[in-house]
Formats: C-alpha cells, sequence, structure tokens
C-alpha cells in the first residue's frame, strides 16, 4: 500500500488528467445525447413516418456503450500507458465499437423490412430470409474489419463474401429492382392505395395496394392490372389523387341497338295524321322525332322532326311544317306530352278555314316503329371520377341511351346521369345542372364534352 501511494505521489498528475477528461468526455456527451434525442422526437413528430421508432430503439442504448467507449478511448490518448499496453487497449475499444455499430445496423435493417414487408404483403418467409441475409451480411464485415484492425490476414474471407455477393446478386437479379422501387415508391408516398394513377400506356384505375414487385391498380371495368413497380418508375404517372365519394349502387352503363318495325299505318292527309298520332304507340313518336338525331349524331342544332318534313315537302304547308319544326323537344318529360302537343298543333291548323292538300299515292307518312335491345356494356363508375373516365371511352350509342331514350322512351323526368349523381352521391348542384343541359343544342361528341366538362369543374 505504501508502495502505490509513493507511485501516485508522484504520479498523480499522469492518473489525474485522464481521469479528468473521461469524466468530462462521459458530461459532456451525454448531454449531446439528450440535445439529439430532444431533436429526433421533434422531427418524428413532424414527419410522422414509422420508422422513427427503429431508429430510436435500435440506438438507445448503444449509444450509451458509444458514450463510454469514446470517453474511454479520449481518456487513454491523454494517458501516459506504455506502448505495448497503449496499442492493444485502443484496439479492443474500436472492437466493441463495431460489433455494437453492427448490431444496431442489424436492429435498424431487421425493423424496416418488417415494416415495409407488411406494408408491400410480402410474404413473411422471405422478410425473414433478407433480413437473415443482412444480418449475415454484417456481421461479416464486421468481422472482416476487426481481423483487419489487428493484423489478421483477411484475403479468403473477402473471396469468399465476393462468391457469395455474386450468387445473391444473380438470384435476386429479376427481384431487387421490383423490390427497390415499392421501396421508392412507399417511402416518397407519391402513389398511395386508393390513389387513382393513369399511365401514359393507357393503364388506369385505383391502385389497391403497391406490392414487393408489382403494384395492383382495379380498372374501370373492375378487372385488376398488375403492373410491374420498374414500369411506374420508367413511364409517367399522373395521380389523380384521392377518391371521392363513392356510391354504394354503381353507374352501370348501357347500350342499345334497335330495328325499325313497319306498322302498316299510313296518312295521306293532315286528318288522317292527326287521328294516327292519337292511336300509334310512343314508340312511333319516338322513332320520328329521334331516329334523325341518333343516325346523323354529328349534326347541330336540333333536326326538324319526321312530321314537320313531311309537311313541309309533300304536302307544301310550310306554315304548319315550321310550328311542327319548332317545338323544343326537350320541353316535353313523357313522349305522351309530346305527341299531344304535335296532334294539337296538328288540329288547331286543320280548324282553320284553308285548302288541305292530299298527298300522292306513295308518298303518304308512313308510320314506323322503333323496336330497342338494352345490352350492358363493361363499364362501371362508383364515382365522378370514375364516371368522367368512363363517359371518355364510352360508344356513342350508349350515351344515346342514358340521356336521350331513358329520359323520354323509358318514361323519366332526367336523364341516367342527373338522377344517379343526385342520388347515388348527393350532388344535387351537379345533378340539377346536368338535367338543365338541352342535349338537342349538341351533337353527341359535344354532349360528351360537355358532361365531362361540369363533372371535371365540380372535381377541381
Amino acid at each position: 500500500m505504501t508502495a502505490v501511494n509513493d507511485w501516485l505521489a508522484v504520479h498523480w498528475l499522469d492518473v489525474l488528467v485522464p481521469f479528468s477528461v473521461l469524466f468530462a468526455s462521459l458530461v459532456v456527451l451525454l448531454w449531446v445525447r439528450r440535445r439529439i434525442a430532444h431533436w429526433l422526437d421533434h422531427w418524428a413528430r413532424r414527419t410522422r413516418w414509422p420508422g422513427d421508432d427503429i431508429l430510436y430503439h435500435a440506438a438507445r442504448w448503444p449509444s450509451l456503450l458509444w458514450i463510454a467507449l469514446i470517453s474511454i478511448y479520449l481518456g487513454l490518448e491523454t494517458s501516459t500507458l506504455p506502448g505495448s499496453w497503449h496499442m492493444p487497449a485502443t484496439r479492443s475499444l474500436w472492437t466493441v465499437f463495431m460489433f455494437s455499430l453492427a448490431y444496431s445496423f442489424v436492429g435498424v435493417s431487421s425493423g424496416l423490412l418488417r415494416l415495409y414487408g407488411d406494408r408491400l404483403h410480402i410474404p413473411a418467409h422471405v422478410t425473414r430470409g433478407v433480413s437473415v441475409a443482412v444480418s449475415v451480411l454484417v456481421l461479416f464485415v464486421a468481422v472482416l474489419t476487426a481481423m483487419d484492425l489487428w493484423g489478421a490476414p483477411i484475403g479468403p474471407l473477402l473471396l469468399a463474401m465476393g462468391l457469395m455477393a455474386i450468387a445473391v446478386g444473380v438470384a435476386l437479379r429479376d427481384i431487387l429492382p421490383g423490390l427497390l422501387e415499392a421501396l421508392h415508391i412507399n417511402t416518397t408516398g407519391y402513389i398511395k392505395a386508393g390513389d387513382y394513377i393513369k399511365l401514359e400506356t393507357g393503364e388506369q384505375g385505383y391502385v389497391l395496394d403497391v406490392g414487393w414487385t408489382n403494384t395492383r391498380v382495379k380498372a374501370l371495368d373492375e378487372s385488376i392490372v398488375m403492373v410491374p413497380n420498374v414500369k411506374l418508375a420508367r413511364t409517367t404517372v399522373v395521380n389523380y389523387g384521392r377518391p371521392l365519394k363513392k356510391a354504394i349502387k354503381p353507374f352501370r352503363f348501357s347500350s342499345r341497338t334497335h330495328l325499325k318495325e313497319l306498322t302498316g299505318l299510313k296518312a295521306k292527309d293532315l286528318y288522317e295524321l292527326a287521328d294516327m298520332l292519337k292511336k300509334v304507340p310512343e314508340a312511333v313518336v319516338y322513332y320520328h322525332t329521334h331516329h334523325f338525331l341518333e343516325e346523323h349524331h354529328y349534326l347541330s342544332p336540333e333536326p326538324p322532326n319526321d312530321f314537320a318534313v313531311w309537311v313541309t315537302d309533300v304536302l307544301g304547308d310550310e306554315v304548319l311544317g315550321e310550328r311542327l319544326a319548332a317545338v323544343d323537344t326537350f320541353e316535353f318529360p313523357t313522349l305522351g306530352t309530346l305527341r299531344e302537343r304535335l296532334g294539337g298543333i296538328v288540329e288547331e291548323h286543320l280548324a282553320q278555314p284553308c285548302e288541305h292538300r292530299h298527298a300522292t299515292e306513295g308518298r303518304e307518312f308512313y308510320f314506323i316503329k322503333s323496336v330497342s335491345f338494352i345490352t350492358p356494356t363493361p363499364y362501371v363508375a362508383y364515382d365522378l371520377r370514375e364516371l368522367t373516365e368512363a363517359l371518355r371511352k364510352l360508344p356513342v350509342g350508349s350515351l344515346y341511351f342514358h340521356v336521350f331514350e331513358s329520359r323520354l322512351r323509358l318514361g323519366r323526368s332526367r336523364n341516367d346521369f342527373s338522377a344517379w349523381i343526385g342520388d347515388e352521391l348527393g350532388e344535387q348542384q351537379l345533378a340539377e345542372q346536368m338535367a338543365h343541359l338541352d342535349p338537342y343544342q349538341y351533337t353527341l361528341e359535344e354532349l360528351r364534352s360537355q358532361l365531362i366538362r361540369l363533372i371535371e369543374k365540380r372535381i377541381k
């Protein structure tokens, strides 16, 4: 004991300085650790990234070890230990630091793999396999570094690691690019489940989920499209954002084909025309007021009905022809009221004292009936955005059916689009705008554009 006291009396400064440096380093580094933890906590609350908890738990306890190791190292550097002791001690500290750093890295990588594995719906066994592979690789690098630090030969191990890397690269050459793109998509968040996207190659629909190699997209016809993640990264993608309010009952688009059926009825003068208008089925009135519009959908505005054309061209009564042609079909909610109005105009004209001509043989007015066949289409819409995209692709026959035929022949007060938007989506203002849109003032293509314009204005 006396010898120790005598040594301390002589070398007390050699002991005090290293321990002072060690203690001061501990205090300063613990304060820095606290400040960094406070900053990271603030950053985590701002970004709301779920991976911050993984980083925090992986570095919480190892950081205390790192502070102790750094403090001991600084103490050693200011000590007067002989070189035979100093060098092994320093190498031991660096070895412990490297393995603790590898331990933290393994914890972070395993946690992130589990997190994004669940998000990408990667099978659990695949996630575990990748996690084990990463852990082995990190441990291997740590061992190599430690061996190099202690002067051991590392050539054979480097060769083994190179061969293993080549084998892993070959095994993952088809999977790794898609997996990396999936991680990029989920990290950046520019495409999320529920977004409506459209690729420049034509694919479009709602994103169901971003998988580890493919992204599943639900198209408008309810089919599922598998888009490779690599393709998403190499093509232009328009993201329309989150879906709008969805209807419980979707809008299912239908189309119609029709046949002309001769009724055997005809009229040779205005008296017979007025009498027949009271008797013929409404399908006859519909045909003679609408067939020209459908067959020549590229013409605008509304063409004259067949009754006005026959009265003017065959009977030569231009006054009555103009009155019949001036009837605004849009004002009548049903074919019955339209027929009454046409018949009333003819009867009013007959009540006036004037000479009424007869049609020559072969130029009588032949009443034709329209027989319709309604068929479904693959287009379905649950919200306004899907309705817009379907309208862009819809055949004119289907557009005609939902705007004209459903309103008059099927006895509905509004067109199908207006009724569905108001009843199923609760968009009453947009429904009224569509209901008051006079379709007879446009060609069918112009009408399509007007409907899309109204919906897009509401979406924006």
